[in-house]
């Protein structure tokens, strides 16, 4: 194989391992704030996920299991999100970040207590993390130029999540276009009082929004300590709830602008990793520190350039108060 193509293969390869929770943890706020609600409590539901999936997993051996529990972890507290800002009109930034705030004390606790690793769980065996796919046809294609080592190092052998990830976006284009739940998500976003006019329930659509964001971010966690890693660790999630935000204002709460922002900081992700300790001409070897900062620093710039362009549903962040 070609030294450039297995380059290029390598990084598209880890941009889509890398990106695969930030599409996930993105989609979830897109299905929130299209529905009204705020939710900056991505990081903490998909660390909840991450440690109870870990542990799950790691105590009866089946990554299923463990990925049942991240989303049960994860639509519990989206619930909570959902009670104090849904059913008690509280303020949803606040309400998010303490849910970021005790997760991120609650979960190394819980590992301490559970399995007193120094706040980790142990290192998963093969047998509890999530599989791979097999795909068929690797050996025929080994030969084909370009095409064979793509279906190999990028199609073959990718995990689970990864596949169900690409259905999501797929059904998420579908259910915000074509299908009448979707419609009605994006209608209590913009107008809530014409939705309750036209009889249906601002209340329950919300909630079902948020709990869908639950399912999402659980996934999303399990991936991180069941398939892209082996256990869970400290603060694992390394502000990748935040990151997903920043996607979805990107890709102004639409489905595949926002999948190219997260494909486009996972990108900057994976070349940092390449970059470390790698010499370069003219400026040498980089510190690790600066290479590291590269993804939040794309971040940055790219907020500060489209943020002011980019309109949020009108209705998102403001509590719902029926008019009598």
């Amino acid at each position: 194989m070609d030294d450039a193509l297995l380059v290029v293969l390598l990084l598209a390869d880890a941009t889509i391992r890398v990106a695969t929770p930030l599409v996930l943890a993105a989609f979830a706020a897109l299905y929130s704030e299209r529905a009204g609600v705020v939710d900056i409590g991505l990081e903490g539901k998909m660390l909840a996920g991450a440690f109870f999936a870990a542990a799950v997993a790691s105590s009866t051996g089946s990554p299923w299991l463990g990925l049942g529990a991240a989303v049960a972890a994860s639509v519990v507290l989206a619930l909570v999100h959902g009670f104090a800002c849904i059913t008690h009109k509280g303020n949803q930034v606040v309400s998010g970040m303490a849910i970021n705030i005790l997760v991120a004390g609650l979960a190394p606790t819980l590992a301490y207590a559970w399995f007193r690793q120094g706040g980790q769980t142990p290192l998963l065996p093969g047998e509890a993390r999530l599989p791979q796919v097999r795909l068929p046809g690797v050996e025929a294609l080994s030969g084909v130029p370009v095409l064979g080592p793509v279906y190999r190092e990028l199609i073959d052998d990718a995990n689970v999540l990864i596949w169900l990830t690409v259905l999501l976006v797929v059904a998420t284009h579908w259910v915000f276009t074509r299908s009448r739940f979707g419609l009605r998500l994006r209608a209590v976003g913009e107008n809530p009082s014409a939705v309750d006019t036209a009889g249906l329930s601002v209340t329950r659509l919300r909630y079902q929004a948020v709990v869908i964001t639950g399912v999402l971010t659980g996934i999303a966690g399990a991936y991180l300590s069941t398939a892209h890693g082996a256990g869970f660790v400290r603060d694992m999630t390394a502000g990748k709830g935040y990151l997903a935000l920043a996607a979805l204002i990107f890709g102004k709460w639409r489905p595949w602008p926002t999948l190219f922002a997260c494909l486009l900081f996972a990108f900057t992700d994976a070349v940092q990793v390449r970059l470390q300790g790698v010499p370069l001409p003219v400026v040498g070897v980089i510190p690790v520190q600066f290479i590291q900062m590269l993804p939040y620093v794309l971040t940055v710039l790219l907020l500060a350039g489209f943020v002011g362009r980019a309109v949020a549903p009108r209705a998102s962040g403001v509590p719902y108060v029926k008019e009598r």
